[in-house]
């Protein structure tokens, strides 16, 4: 049996740590506008992560819900660092998207996927071994087998996107 890894976050002020016990089930580079805009920067890392492998070990989390949209953010109260977010649809209401750059080690965390590439910013450079999509994607088409049985047996990727 493999051991899990065991990594740790948190805010940019402290107040908010965190500890994530199981490895993203993906990690996605996002370069949708909504990403970019609230991050003020290209693009977006996001693991994607079982609510249940994520353990807020100090501080109070905020949130904010964008209007007219299935997006929620999780933040420090204090320095407004975005620590991870929710995408209320049905397929990933169990997961967080953890913000890679808020973990203690994120490079041991680089994407699995880039994806919204059709706002990708034209001096963002991305290798050509990485898996990239207008859009989204079919989820059986990218996730590794091992990540989708970690979903549990009674879950159902969607086979469009």
């Amino acid at each position: 049996m493999t051991e899990k890894r065991v990594s740790e976050g948190g805010c940019s002020c402290g107040n908010i740590r965190y500890r994530m016990t199981g490895e993203p089930l993906i990690v996605h580079a996002c370069h949708c506008r909504q990403c970019q805009r609230i991050t003020g920067s290209a693009f977006v890392m996001n693991g994607l992560v079982r609510k249940s492998d994520v353990e807020l070990l100090s501080g109070t989390v905020g949130k904010i819900h964008f209007k007219d949209t299935i997006h929620t953010a999780f933040f420090c109260p204090d320095c407004a660092t975005y620590v991870w977010s929710e995408y209320k649809s049905g397929r990933f209401d169990d997961c967080w998207f953890v913000r890679v750059g808020t973990l203690d080690e994120p490079d041991h965390f680089p994407p699995s996927v880039h994806i919204f590439l059709e706002s990708k910013q034209p001096w963002v450079t991305i290798p050509p071994e990485v898996p990239q999509f207008p859009r989204f994607y079919r989820i059986t088409d990218v996730w590794e087998e091992s990540s989708i049985a970690r979903m549990g047996a009674d879950w159902n990727p969607p086979d469009r996107t």
